[in-house]
């Protein structure tokens, strides 16, 4: 059970009223549990981070790339929530069961490209952000611009964000369950 109690959604005024118009417009009339707790506790704070992942949809990582980046991240912290909501949305795009399930594992999954932003994430993760030169050269190396690094780090910070938020708050899961 959550730690933070959220008032009722329906019952919110003013702007987390405004941001939970938005979250509902974009899902198709729901909000996620991690969205309700951070609209009720920080409603400019979910403005700000949804604004930030507008700014991500926009760039030129594909969605393909985005989940899986947000998807081993969330794996790598040990957030269950994040991990089934990013399981769900990387099937929205495309992903296989078992490719979602070599990412989570950080086991090759055939496509190179893929594979290099697995091991780049899983550097990102262990080394607080401090890259070698090898690292560097291989992320380009697999096809990425400078500026898709930045949309990878936004990605990045974006989910160790939300995991973190989830961990203190042990947020309820409302997405399917990941075996």
């Amino acid at each position: 059970m959550s730690r933070i109690t959220v008032p009722n959604i329906a019952s919110a005024t003013g702007a987390t009223a405004e941001v939970y118009a938005q979250v509902k417009q974009a899902t198709g009339g729901s909000v996620p549990n991690l969205f309700a707790a951070l609209g009720a506790l920080a409603p400019e704070t979910l403005k700000a981070y949804l604004n930030a992942e507008g700014v991500l949809a926009a760039g030129t990582l594909s969605k393909q790339d985005v989940e899986t980046i947000k998807l081993l991240a969330s794996e790598l912290t040990g957030c269950d929530y994040c991990v089934a909501a990013h399981t769900m949305l990387g099937k929205m795009t495309g992903l296989s069961p078992e490719t979602l399930k070599q990412i989570r594992n950080g086991q090759p999954t055939g496509i190179a490209k893929r594979d290099a932003l697995v091991s780049f994430v899983q550097t990102l993760q262990r080394t607080s952000g401090t890259l070698s030169a090898d690292a560097f050269e291989a992320i380009k190396a697999a096809g990425y611009t400078d500026a898709q690094l930045v949309e990878i780090t936004l990605a990045y910070a974006l989910t160790i964000f939300t995991n973190t938020f989830n961990r203190i708050n042990d947020t309820d899961v409302d997405f399917p369950p990941v075996k």
